[in-house]
C-alpha cells in the first residue's frame, strides 16, 4: 500500500498502459476482425490455445477475460490504504451478479456451486458456505437475501438487487473524492438515466408492458418526483411516444442516438441500436474524463467502465463466432 498521492500516480501510469492496449472504442475493431475463436483467443491472451471444442473455447475466452480484469482491478485498488468506497462498489457489481446466479442454481435444486467471480477480501459474500444461502450472505448488506427463492420470486428479487446496487453506487458517487465528485456524479447519473431509457423501451417494445408496469421496473432517485426525477424522468417522458412515428422522436433530446430513419420506409425505435449508441457515447466520455482528471480516483472509475465495455465487446464477438461456427 502507498499514500494516496503515490497510489494515484502509480495507478494512473499503470492504467494508462493497460487502456492503450484495450479493445474498447475504435480499438474494438481488432476484436471484430477475428475470423475464429482460436484467432480471438491468441489476440487476447498471447498463450497457447486450449485444445477444446469451440463452444467451450467461447466460454473459456469470456471467463478468462473477466477473471483477468477483476484480478487487475483488485491489484490496483490494493495500492490504496483507504480506497474510495465507489471503487469497491463498482467491483461489487460481480457480487450482485454472483448472488443472482447462486440463488437461481439453488432454486433449480442444483448441487454443484456455479463458477463465481470471487473478489477475495473485497467480496460481500462468503462463497465457501455453499449451499447455505443465509451463511453466504450473512454479516453484510446482502444479508436480507437469506432464503432460496421460488421461481416466481426470482425476477422480483433480481430487481431488488439491481436497485440496491444502484442506490449504493449513487450514494458512494455523492461521497466520492471532492476534487472530482461533480464529474463522477455526472457520469454515474448519465449511465443510470440511459439504463432506464433503454430498459423502458425494451419492456414497451419486446414485452408489451403498459406504462404503469414499466414505471415499477425503473430506478428512481425519488419516486415522488416522476418526470423530473434525475434518473427516471427522461424514460417516463418517452413512454407516451408512438414507437413507430419518427415525427414524435425527431425533436427528442437523444434523437441523434436513434436508428436511422428513411422517408417512406417503415421505422420503429430499435432499443439495441439505441443502447449501442449510448454505450459508444459513454465510453468516449469516460475516456475523456480519464485524461482530463489524472491522479484522482476518477482514473479507476473510468478504467472500470472502459474495461466493462471491452468485456461486452468480447462477449459479442465470441457469440458471433460461436454461432457462425455451428
Amino acid at each position: 500500500m502507498m499514500d494516496k498521492s503515490a497510489a494515484d500516480a502509480y495507478v494512473y501510469a499503470k492504467v494508462s498502459g493497460i487502456l492503450a492496449n484495450s479493445y474498447s472504442g475504435k480499438n474494438a475493431d481488432k476484436l471484430y476482425s477475428a475470423k475464429s475463436l482460436t484467432e480471438l483467443y491468441s489476440l487476447l491472451f498471447k498463450t497457447e490455445v486450449p485444445s477444446i471444442p469451440e463452444n467451450l473455447l467461447a466460454k473459456k475466452i469470456e471467463e478468462k477475460s473477466v477473471f483477468t480484469f477483476v484480478e487487475q482491478y483488485c491489484q490496483l485498488v490494493e495500492c490504496y490504504a483507504h480506497p474510495q468506497k465507489i471503487l469497491l462498489t463498482l467491483l461489487r457489481l460481480y457480487d450482485y451478479s454472483n448472488l443472482k446466479m447462486l440463488a437461481g442454481a439453488l432454486c433449480m435444486q442444483e448441487t454443484k456451486c456455479p463458477e463465481v467471480i470471487d473478489l477475495g477480501k473485497y467480496s460481500l459474500l462468503n462463497y465457501k458456505n455453499w449451499p447455505n444461502l443465509a451463511k453466504i450472505t450473512e454479516n453484510g448488506e446482502l444479508s436480507w437475501y437469506n432464503k432460496v427463492p421460488d421461481i416466481s420470486e426470482q425476477q422480483v428479487l433480481d430487481t431488488k438487487l439491481d436497485f440496491q446496487y444502484l442506490h449504493s453506487l449513487w450514494k458512494d458517487a455523492c461521497a466520492s473524492e471532492q476534487s472530482v465528485r461533480t464529474q463522477i456524479k455526472s457520469l454515474v447519473a448519465e449511465e443510470i438515466k440511459i439504463r432506464n431509457i433503454v430498459w423502458a423501451l425494451r419492456l414497451k417494445i419486446y414485452y408489451k408492458m403498459d406504462n404503469e408496469s414499466i414505471c415499477q421496473k425503473l430506478f428512481f432517485e425519488n419516486p415522488k418526483s416522476a418526470e423530473t426525477d434525475v434518473f427516471a424522468g427522461e424514460a417516463l417522458k418517452i413512454l407516451s411516444k408512438d414507437i413507430s412515428n419518427f415525427d414524435e422522436w425527431k425533436t427528442w433530446k437523444y434523437s441523434k442516438m436513434l436508428n436511422p430513419h428513411e422517408e417512406g420506409v417503415f421505422w420503429e425505435v430499435d432499443p439495441r441500436w439505441l443502447e449501442n449508441s449510448f454505450r459508444t457515447g459513454l465510453v468516449k466520455k469516460y475516456s475523456t474524463a480519464f485524461h482530463k482528471y489524472p491522479l484522482t480516483s476518477l482514473s479507476l472509475v473510468c478504467f472500470f467502465k472502459i474495461k466493462q465495455d471491452e468485456l461486452n465487446n468480447i462477449r459479442h464477438v465470441t457469440e458471433e463466432l460461436r454461432l457462425g461456427g455451428e
